[in-house]
């Protein structure tokens, strides 16, 4: 028997052009809220072994920096009604910078998409959606692909099961 979940995520994003220095306390902290967001501070100081203090100003300084990129609730779409994965491929004719980040921001308008990856070799992007139903689908693959100019092949699969679906980043030691 299945029980209703929700669990809250932490997303780790490093900006790319930004060297943040993180020592064993910042990746301890990182591990335990990519596990648990929802600890108190006083709760989180006890599970990384340091003063509550410490663990709120390095928490602090963490969302300061970008490494928390933001706190969500990550939800079980099955326990909410119907759900279909679709996982997309999508070409385009023309392949430049300015093609990509107008097919980006059309795409990721998209409230259905919950990921869309620029991808090499093969197809262009890799977008996935979530819907309700193949109705659902259709009128989503005919809003963003079938009018849209420079989309030259969509191939989609869809999932018929998930093993896994985990948003955690490795958090690992840098190398001195």
């Amino acid at each position: 028997m299945h029980r209703a979940s929700i669990h809250v995520k932490f997303y780790f994003t490093t900006p790319p052009m930004l060297d943040i220095p993180l020592d064993d306390l910042d990746l301890r902290i990182l591990r335990v809220l990519q596990t648990d967001a929802s600890l108190s501070n006083v709760e989180l100081a006890a599970r990384v072994f340091a003063s509550a203090p410490t663990t709120m100003r390095r928490v602090r300084r963490l969302r300061d920096t970008g490494v928390i990129a933001r706190q969500v609730a990550m939800l079980d779409v099955s326990k909410l009604g119907g759900s279909l994965t679709a996982i997309i491929e999508v070409t385009l004719d023309r392949q430049t910078a300015e093609d990509y980040v107008a097919f980006e921001a059309h795409v990721c308008a998209e409230p259905a998409v919950i990921q869309c990856y620029r991808v090499s070799p093969g197809p262009d992007f890799v977008v996935v959606a979530e819907l309700t139903d193949m109705a659902a689908y259709d009128a989503f693959a005919r809003r963003l692909f079938t009018g849209a100019s420079n989309v030259r092949n969509v191939r989609t699969f869809f999932s018929t099961h998930r093993a896994k679906f985990e948003v955690n980043a490795p958090v690992a030691a840098k190398p001195a």
